[in-house]
């Protein structure tokens, strides 16, 4: 474990770097992720959710965006496939990479915020699946 707190946008970039470079070797999300985000997209991708935690860490405005939006469209994509293990499988990673890196209060906020967002996407994607239909 790194004995240091994360301080700046230097310190997220590296966070949602490194988190993203387990993601995608992961068995379970991996290939979401990867058939979302092409190749070219992804250095994008990582400056845009260093600005979302910089937002949600040190609450400087950087993030535009719609998380909600942006989900629930990559679970239509995936036909309606994510659920929960899902995001529990995203969680367990954070906290690793987290742990990993770094230690003190922003981490700490750094876990939790991912874990009260990662509950929001997930009823938000639950309310908007297909509902069956009645037989």
């Amino acid at each position: 474990m790194n004995s240091r707190d994360i301080n700046n946008r230097q310190d997220i970039y590296t966070l949602v770097s490194t988190f993203y470079d387990k993601v995608k070797k992961d068995e379970l999300i991996g290939p979401i992720f990867l058939g979302t985000i092409p190749d070219e997209q992804w250095e994008g991708h990582l400056q845009k959710l260093t600005d979302f935690w910089q937002t949600n860490l040190f609450f400087i405005r950087k993030y535009k965006g719609n998380p909600m939006r942006v989900h629930k469209e990559v679970d239509q994509k995936f036909e309606h496939s994510i659920y929960q293990e899902h995001f529990d499988r995203w969680l367990s990673l954070w906290y690793t990479t987290v742990d990993d890196l770094f230690e003190g209060s922003k981490a700490n906020d750094a876990k939790e915020r991912a874990r009260n967002i990662a509950s929001l996407l997930l009823i938000k994607i639950f309310q908007s699946k297909p509902k069956p239909i009645d037989q």
